[in-house]
């Protein structure tokens, strides 16, 4: 790889990823490896999510490009070397890049909008050809794998993902609970699709606050009625039991009815009994951001489909496209810049192969 492309912008976009403590694994993984090494690899992939490339044999085409091939440190490369590579790298590498780049952008992020942080839980659905994937099969015609997210939002301007599991379509969002709630001292904000009494319960007892929105038919007993707010949106605020006497919950829990933006009544819940009502109510309706992010990462980057059938490559795919967005997220907090990650992106697709500086002053100028 030349030296010299670091200093487009392409090159310092991908070159502030840290590899040293992953020596090791990506070692093992170069052990027979002629020219396409990891980071060549995990480089290309990049610049495939970026440019929104489809298949293996567009990124083949890719190559012609003189610059790209400075970048990568080789000329040609065949749709059968990229495919063996895709397929054989460990994916437990990419998430531990995933990890290392969320770290670095939370360890940069300044106060948050409700004092705290809150953690967006949900998940979403790809779905994929069941001839082509039949080891992720969860309807009779399709297939699909779901990536469990846990997106942390800090202000309006400011989300990125912290954790990431992916699994079959089959897989239930609960079972993930355990792995994507692990910090205390926040707020966890999910659907209803997370809605059980018994492990509500646990997290009770466990010490973790939570904010959810409860399901039509879920049985409430009052214990006490707390004051409303002078808010037009606020139209209840109760501490209460949920459950039917067979299934009740142990824990008291605070529920609050409120009206959204197109006057439809949502019940919400929370072990929270200190902040108030009206807050709780904008930590919930923020829960939209990570809908925003799930979109964001279905058009703009490149997981619809899939460059190889195999599970492995599948998460391999998804590894790099969280990668790809915590960069856009890293360099936007470096040069302090105000845009969206769609608009970094933009600008950087724009300057991808000029110098590194052009690209710095295009993200701190805002249109």
């Amino acid at each position: 790889m030349d030296k010299n492309t670091v200093k487009t912008s392409f090159g310092k976009y991908v070159n502030v990823m840290n590899l040293e403590n992953l020596a090791v694994p990506i070692q093992e993984m170069d052990r027979y490896t002629k020219k396409y090494s990891f980071e060549s690899y995990l480089h290309f992939m990049i610049y495939a999510h970026l440019n929104e490339i489809d298949s293996l044999r567009a990124l083949e085409d890719a190559l012609i490009n003189k610059n790209l091939q400075a970048q990568l440190g080789f000329e040609t490369l065949s749709v059968s070397q990229l495919s063996r590579k895709h397929r054989a790298i460990d994916s437990d590498v990419l998430a531990a890049i995933f990890a290392e780049l969320s770290m670095r952008i939370k360890g940069k992020s300044g106060p948050t909008k409700f004092g705290k942080p809150l953690y967006l839980i949900d998940s979403s659905t790809i779905t994929l050809n069941k001839d082509q994937f039949p080891w992720a099969s969860f309807r009779t015609t399709k297939s699909g794998v779901k990536l469990h997210l846990r997106l942390v939002f800090m202000d309006d301007n400011h989300q990125f993902p912290d954790q990431a599991v992916i699994t079959p379509a089959l897989e239930h969002d609960n079972n993930q609970l355990d792995i994507l709630m692990d910090e205390k001292d926040v707020m966890y904000v999910f659907d209803r699709g997370y809605m059980d009494f018994e492990r509500f319960d646990e997290l009770c007892r466990e010490g973790y606050t939570f904010l959810t929105r409860i399901k039509k038919n879920t049985v409430v007993t009052e214990v006490e009625a707390c004051p409303v707010e002078d808010s037009p949106r606020i139209k209840s605020d109760r501490v209460v039991r949920l459950g039917s006497f067979q299934k009740m919950m142990d824990a008291e829990m605070r529920v609050i009815e409120v009206w959204d933006t197109k006057h439809n009544l949502l019940r919400l819940t929370t072990n929270d009994m200190e902040t108030p009502a009206e807050t709780l109510a904008e930590m919930y309706r923020n829960r939209w951001q990570i809908e925003l992010f799930f979109r964001w990462i279905k058009q703009h980057v490149t997981i619809k489909r899939f460059f190889s059938f195999d599970e492995e490559a599948a998460q391999n795919q998804i590894y790099i496209a969280l990668i790809t967005f915590c960069l856009l997220v890293l360099h936007s907090q470096e040069t302090q810049s105000k845009l969206s990650p769609l608009k970094v992106a933009r600008r950087l697709k724009a300057l991808i192969w000029q110098s590194c500086q052009e690209w710095k002053e295009a993200l701190r100028s805002v249109p």
